[in-house]
């Protein structure tokens, strides 16, 4: 029975854990959005988007939630895709720069 009950406690915290890593990633837009006094996405964000979104989904799948599972599953192929975009543009600018 204990070993149940840790191994529960385990998947919860991986959750909470997943939970805390997708919603900071608001916390950082605000905040680097305040600074520079205009709304903005930063690169942070999409990172934090990837981190806790893929932890999410392995919780959801741990708790065979369907809902759950597409809605991460979804998003992670848009949080790649930003990520792609951005290396794609910093791969531009370094080639001008080197020319």
């Amino acid at each position: 029975m204990g070993n149940l009950v840790t191994q529960i406690n385990i998947w919860i915290i991986l959750g909470f854990i997943g939970q805390f890593m997708f919603g900071s990633r608001f916390i950082v837009q605000w905040i680097v959005s305040e600074k520079r006094g205009e709304s903005f996405i930063p690169e942070m964000f999409w990172y934090l988007s990837m981190a806790g979104s893929s932890i999410l989904l392995i919780y959801a799948i741990y708790r065979r939630d369907p809902v759950f599972i597409m809605g991460q599953s979804f998003g992670l192929f848009i949080y790649l895709r930003n990520i792609m975009l951005i290396y794609k543009k910093k791969k531009i600018l370094n080639t001008a720069v080197d020319k």
